[in-house]
């Protein structure tokens, strides 16, 4: 037999680490092993549990390899775990494809119109190619509508701009120079995992960690302090903290000079929140509050690792640009471990325009681009859109009917007769229940993609490993050839990977991205961005002078006339969310639900996997209950549950512990199909948007929590 071949690949799914992965290939084609590559400074050797068995997924016998069509008279709607071969019939890509292009060619032509059709598509793929390219290019030649991908970070994503002008922070490399670490919302362990090490390496030094979170995460376990905020505070916590710099004078005057406007409305707006307000608000002692402000302040460096729970919430976007803030108060950039990180994916700043080429929608037969929706209200868009209604939906990257928020709305709008659902996928989801045509997808090894990452600052190619099992797609081969089906002649729709790749790279407006090549790419595999070589014998440090600020202002923006121009708070400020334990609502559902994100899935990815869905076995179908929670309601540990509020209801089984703070109740997002009825924790979700970014608000839950007697064993995975 042929020696191993070693490929060298990115991880594309929805994680800020992005890890460089070996992957063994045998003689026979066939992958053997999948690695850390040991010479990536952030990846360091090692994959998180989850991809460590992604071979696991990609030679799944549950694996979609296949076209399929829903067979005639089959209903839309759960379809238990190895059943769909009563509802699907397999049938050819090429009768795929014409029925796809002749049902939407109809749409267009109808009263309805292009704008009735609806991509929907998210970070399942976070490859450059895999998130947005060729589909880009097809739907704005439709005339489709535009969907607005809010679903993850967009509160958050607006509060770095606002406050910075740009998407950059703290490098990850970089953690282990830091004092003081403030994970505020970070579960590492679970979520971000290659940081840890860098933070094991400051913590052997003296650093403390400090884990900020409703939640008793896996990190908060192994932090050194664990403040148990609640829900939806986070905002004034951190004016909180502010007050304390302030007052005590432990911001540092010289940076806030220089390098930020607004100090003085901020201060008077601090003054508000004394810690004793502060305390009430939260749930957190005056003293810690005081004691945090002190630590941060003075034990420096200081680092915030702020992650995207925070930005989930009704007040998510105030809350962000406070935290956001904070290094800004205390000069914490100017020392090297120092600032914040949310996001660096400022840093990979590609020729969107030649990628996505949003120009093509002057070709199609509105002559403009299509409306834009918002993916976080797809139940309103389904159910209640108009002008057009949604008459088609292609969902690729993502598994709608159970990670989107108010899923009753949704799972009534895909049930729809009239409504025609194309979904690309790896396996039988929630999602292709509902579907009339489902398409086999490819993953990470059968395809040639490239990436930048949100959490560190390496560009990676990521070299096909093996050829497409069974009759597997790429969303670039797709979308190529369904734009054939539809007739498009445009060469564009002709580009392979490789010539989309080098029109992304090529016409940056970005220096930092300025003469690397998909050729240098290729010889390397990785490349980190070209940043300026500031202070401290050239350790790349953002924002300590005026030339990385993006702002209108050209400096850190604690007070924004541009968001004022748009209506906002042009500071930061607590406001308790419409569903808080501080609205009237909560008289009829007093408890705070956390919609949790599993361990052992990515989102819903992962779930199809039964060896994932053992090591969730334990946490899927459970509702966490504080234990005085508990004893009010008569529940017993083990008891069988139902949680609900005014948009439904679903069936849990009790455990009652203190990982969440009286009041606050906790359960973990999953397949829908593996529950009794079809239903998961987004049911109880709102399509309330955040106050900036337009994002969901999934942590503003008010719930209630009954005894019932139905068995325990209706959510067993």
């Amino acid at each position: 037999m042929d020696p191993l071949k070693v490929v060298h690949a990115a991880c594309p799914l929805d994680c800020p680490d992005a890890c460089s992965v070996l992957i063994s290939v045998n003689g026979e084609g066939r992958a053997t092993k999948l690695q850390g590559n040991p010479d990536h400074p952030v990846t360091r050797g090692f994959l998180c549990a989850k991809v460590t068995k992604y071979l696991d997924l990609v030679y799944s016998p549950d694996r979609l390899l296949y076209p399929m069509r829903r067979r005639s008279g089959a209903v839309k709607g759960p379809v238990p775990l190895g059943k769909h071969a009563a509802v699907f019939e397999r049938i050819s890509w090429d009768e795929a494809l014409d029925v796809i292009a002749t049902r939407l060619k109809d749409i267009i032509s109808s009263k309805f119109g292009p704008e009735s059709i609806l991509p929907y598509s998210y970070a399942g793929n976070m490859a450059v190619l895999g998130y947005g390219s060729m589909d880009r290019r097809f739907f704005s030649r439709l005339g489709a509508s535009r969907l607005d991908r809010t679903i993850c970070s967009a509160a958050g994503g607006e509060a770095l701009m606002a406050v910075y002008g740009a998407k950059l922070g703290t490098d990850p490399e970089h953690f282990r120079h830091a004092r003081t670490i403030l994970a505020w919302g970070a579960n590492i362990l679970g979520t971000n995992v290659h940081l840890w090490p860098f933070i094991e390496e400051a913590r052997q030094k003296g650093a403390r960690l400090i884990m900020i979170d409703p939640y008793k995460t896996r990190t908060a376990q192994a932090a050194d302090w664990h403040l148990q905020i609640r829900p939806g505070t986070d905002s004034a916590l951190a004016l909180g903290m502010m007050h304390v710099l302030i007052k005590e004078n432990l911001y540092d005057a010289d940076y806030v000079q220089r390098l930020t406007h607004g100090f003085e409305p901020l201060r008077d707006r601090a003054k508000e929140y004394t810690p004793a307000c502060v305390a009430e608000v939260t749930g957190l002692s005056t003293e810690d509050i005081v004691r945090l402000a002190r630590e941060y302040a003075t034990a420096t460096p200081s680092v915030i690792r702020m992650n995207y729970g925070v930005q989930r919430g009704q007040n998510g976007g105030a809350a962000a640009r406070a935290i956001a803030m904070l290094p800004c108060l205390t000069g914490a950039w100017k020392h090297l471990g120092g600032g914040l990180q949310l996001s660096t994916s400022g840093a990979f700043q590609f020729n969107k325009q030649a990628l996505e080429r949003p120009d093509l929608a002057l070709k199609s037969s509105i002559g403009r681009l299509g409306r834009v929706v918002n993916m976080s209200r797809l139940g309103h868009a389904l159910t209640e859109l108009s002008d057009p209604p949604v008459q088609a939906m292609v969902v690729y990257n993502s598994n709608p009917a159970a990670i989107a928020p108010n899923q009753t709305a949704v799972l009534r709008g895909l049930r729809r007769a009239d409504l025609f659902t194309v979904v690309h996928e790896q396996f039988f989801t929630d999602t292709t229940d509902y579907a009339d045509i489902v398409l086999p997808a490819t993953t990470f090894l059968e395809h040639k993609d490239f990436e930048g990452a949100y959490g560190q600052y390496h560009l990676q190619l990521s070299e096909q490993a093996i050829a497409p099992l069974g009759e597997a797609r790429s969303n670039v081969t797709l979308f190529r050839q369904l734009a054939q089906h539809m007739g498009f002649t445009e060469p564009c729709f002709l580009d392979t990977e490789d010539d989309m790749i080098d029109q992304a790279l090529s016409g940056t407006t970005s220096p930092w991205l300025e003469g690397i090549t998909r050729e240098q790419l290729e010889a390397r595999h990785s490349i980190r961005v070209k940043f300026p070589q500031e202070t401290n014998d050239g350790a790349f440090q953002p924002f300590v002078s005026e030339e990385w600020f993006r702002t209108p202002s050209g400096k850190a923006e604690f007070y924004s006339e541009t968001l004022a121009a748009q209506g906002h708070d042009p500071l930061p400020g607590y406001v308790a969310a419409e569903e808080s334990r501080h609205s009237p609502l909560a008289r009829r559902f007093p408890l705070e639900l956390l919609a949790r994100k599993g361990d052992n899935y990515m989102n819903s990815t992962f779930a199809g996997l039964a060896s994932h869905r053992v090591m969730e076995a334990t946490h899927f179908g459970v509702l966490e209950m504080h234990p005085a929670d508990a004893l009010a309601r008569g529940i017993a540990d083990g008891d069988a549950v139902e949680v609900f509020n005014e948009r439904g209801k679903i069936p849990l089984r009790a455990k009652v512990i203190a990982t969440v703070p009286a009041g606050v109740a906790a359960s973990r997002l999953g397949w829908n199909k593996l529950t009794c009825d079809g239903q998961g924790v987004n049911v109880l979700t709102s399509e309330t948007l955040t106050d900036l970014g337009g994002g969901p608000t999934f942590y503003s839950t008010l719930v209630e929590v009954r005894r019932t007697q139905q068995g325990s064993e209706c959510n067993e995975p």
